[in-house]
């Protein structure tokens, strides 16, 4: 049997920062090789439908689901109907007492507190991407996790699939050489961004708790501008076309390049306000030398300049027909295009046969598993740790979310990754962002 404590829906709401790690975490289970974990969905509708259907697909126990809105969890609902039903998590883990790990579904703002209020209680996490809506809340959740000794995912799929993996084997394995540029695209925003103001109050739908998806976000009225895919644009909530994807497509590149914390950042983009994120940027990180590794620059270009999409320059590219979104990598000795959904990759710059010959000696060094609700599952019950564990995932994050506050501020960062420091004074209102009066991390 695993211990339990009991903590009351006031300490998690007074809980400071300061105190994040007073909390007595929950000594690990022992898991047969027949038990079932038991998970709650905190978000139950749109991505939170699939992460739990996903859990449950590979053995887990659905025993408790969460979502402010009914109709969005609608679906959900019906398909677990033994699942008690909440519209707040704090409540949740309070009285239920049986839930061994969560799934974390909900929008940017709520994503740390939903985390970390279940790893207090010792509860594993699988949480979506980007991984936290601050900086600082994802240094919190790095700790939180390691003090726990927490098995933890951040849902950030194809870091689990075949793709992501051999890329990385074949990059460490010298495919295009020491790698000096990472250019990565996407077609994202596909919601609106570049608002000045908020809209018009509207009426609530029913079934909708307003206060609570706004969770720590200051106060505003309802419109149905912010829900239930279009929060994404607006800076309270979301994290723009960046924190959307980077997760996903600068993935490649952070991990086989063992990029760690980037010196400085800077951006260009056009349509950012106080209330809403860019219609475009183009922000360019540079990291330091690693070892015998030169240093990287790396450069994201997300949305449409001057109506067409924003991508890397042609004399980058060489003439390849860049689409959607992807990767590339600039080698002393070639150049690596990656998709992630692609277990083929297109190497310019070298022999086709001395491409082979790379591939064919390159073995296998990355653990491979199904996917990633079945890599985090298995790993609660013993199995290898996840490799996007927030271990991996926080300092990612970071660096991925670093680039926003770039783009909010106009002005180039140095940064100093360990103390989270910025250069610039504007910027540490970014870092670590407050929280509505009855909500903290």
């Amino acid at each position: 049997m695993k211990k339990t404590y009991r903590y009351s829906r006031r300490q998690f709401l007074g809980a400071s920062a300061s105190t994040a790690f007073a909390f007595q975490f929950v000594p690990s289970h022992v898991w047969g090789a027949n038990d079932r974990v038991n998970v709650a969905g905190i978000g139950a509708g749109g991505k939170g439908a699939s992460d739990v259907s996903g859990s449950a697909g590979h053995g887990a126990n659905i025993v408790a689901l969460c979502d402010t809105d009914d109709n969005r969890a609608a679906g959900t609902y019906k398909k677990f109907p033994k699942a008690k039903r909440y519209k707040d998590f704090r409540v949740m883990l309070e009285k239920q007492k049986d839930i061994d790990a969560v799934t974390v579904s909900t929008p940017d703002h709520v994503h740390a507190l939903a985390a970390m209020a279940a790893m207090k209680l010792g509860k594993h996490v699988y949480c979506q991407k980007p991984l936290t809506h601050s900086i600082y809340e994802a240094r919190m959740l790095t700790e939180a996790a390691a003090e726990g000794k927490l098995i933890t995912q951040m849902g950030n799929q194809a870091h689990a699939g075949e793709p992501i993996r051999r890329a990385v084997e074949l990059v460490r394995a010298g495919i295009i050489g020491k790698v000096s540029e990472a250019h990565v695209w996407t077609n994202r925003p596909i919601w609106p961004q570049g608002m000045s103001n908020r809209p018009a109050k509207q009426d609530l739908p029913a079934g909708l708790d307003w206060d609570l998806w706004l969770g720590p976000a200051p106060e505003r009225e309802y419109n149905s501008a912010y829900l239930p895919f279009k929060w994404r644009g607006w800076w309270d909530f979301g994290t723009g076309a960046l924190g959307d994807m980077a997760c996903h497509i600068m993935d490649m590149a952070y991990w086989s390049l063992d990029l760690k914390y980037p010196d400085s950042v800077e951006a260009k983009q056009g349509g950012n306000t106080k209330e809403s994120a860019p219609n475009w940027s183009t922000i360019t990180y540079q990291f330091p030398k690693r070892g015998d590794n030169p240093p990287v620059k790396l450069v994201w270009y997300d949305g449409r300049k001057n109506k067409q999409a924003n991508l890397p320059d042609a004399d980058v590219t060489e003439g390849v027909n860049l689409k959607g979104y992807g990767s590339l990598l600039v080698g002393d000795k070639g150049k690596l295009y990656f998709n992630r959904g692609r277990t083929k990759f297109l190497v310019t710059g070298r022999d086709g046969d001395e491409v082979a010959q790379i591939e064919n000696d390159t073995s296998k060094t990355v653990p491979r598993t199904k996917d990633e609700d079945y890599e985090w599952l298995a790993g609660i019950k013993g199995g290898p740790t996840p490799l996007s564990h927030f271990a991996h995932s926080g300092p990612f994050t970071e660096t991925v979310l670093l680039g926003n506050l770039a783009v909010r501020t106009g002005k180039k960062i140095d940064w100093d990754g360990p103390a989270m420091k910025p250069s610039v004074a504007e910027a540490e209102q970014y870092v670590r962002r407050e929280y509505r009066k009855g909500w903290s991390l």
